[in-house]
């Protein structure tokens, strides 16, 4: 019986892990790619690498990023270790750009 709880511990564990880690995994592109969209008019380097930076700061590292016009496309991932031996990376997109009326 006791084995079984911490079967089921372990199990609501890892699933809480992955769950972070893709709500994670989703700011740090959202952030990422609205401060890299400030830098939209000083090219996509700039723009790109400024969206590194705030995705790193969360936790998340930048996999791609892509000028659209004053469009910024961001794809950020979040690795995480829900349980000993068991790695899985979370990926998120965000697209972030100017008001269009």
């Amino acid at each position: 019986m006791g084995l079984a709880f911490v079967v089921v511990g372990l199990f609501g564990a890892a699933v809480g892990a992955a769950r972070t880690a893709r709500q994670q995994a989703r700011v740090a592109a959202d952030f990422g790619a609205l401060a890299g969209a400030g830098q939209a008019l000083l090219g996509e380097s700039a723009a790109c690498g400024r969206a590194a930076e705030i995705a790193g700061a969360n936790g998340g590292r930048l996999l791609a990023c892509r000028l659209d016009g004053l469009d910024l496309l961001v794809t950020a991932e979040v690795a995480v270790t829900p349980l000993p031996g068991l790695a899985r990376v979370a990926t998120a997109s965000a697209r972030a750009g100017p008001v269009r009326g």
